[in-house]
């Protein structure tokens, strides 16, 4: 089986565009590596803390799809050059830096995951 190392995948993130909300954090993927889907999406870790997979949304052409809801039949697609917001309700959630993780099940490749740091500006 093919695996694909966690320095390639960081690339999908977007420097920079961690952002607090007011439920949590947003921050952008772009994929600029090529095509691909997962059926599954592991919960996201903030600073080494899982957020429950239902509190974790991603937007797709402003259709929003809970991590929870991702499957065989309603798959996570990363197309190419396409910027996805991944958006989670993460009480508490400020600025400064952050550790985030992310996993997802792809198929023909297993599990793949990757971490970012970044840091949330004040104001």
């Amino acid at each position: 089986m093919i695996t694909v190392p966690g320095f390639l995948l960081r690339r999908l993130y977007v420097k920079g565009s961690l952002k607090a909300t007011p439920g949590g954090l947003e921050f952008e993927l772009k994929n600029g590596l090529g095509s691909g889907y997962a059926h599954k999406l592991w919960p996201l870790k903030v600073d080494g803390a899982e957020v429950p997979a239902e509190s974790a949304i991603f937007i797709l052409d402003g259709e929003e799809t809970a991590f929870a809801d991702v499957s065989k039949e309603k798959t996570f697609t990363l197309a190419m050059n396409r910027t996805i917001v991944i958006r989670a309700e993460v009480p508490g959630f400020s600025s400064g830096p952050h550790k985030l993780e992310m996993g997802f099940d792809v198929p023909g490749l297993g599990t793949l995951s990757f971490d970012f740091t970044d840091t949330v500006a004040d104001g």
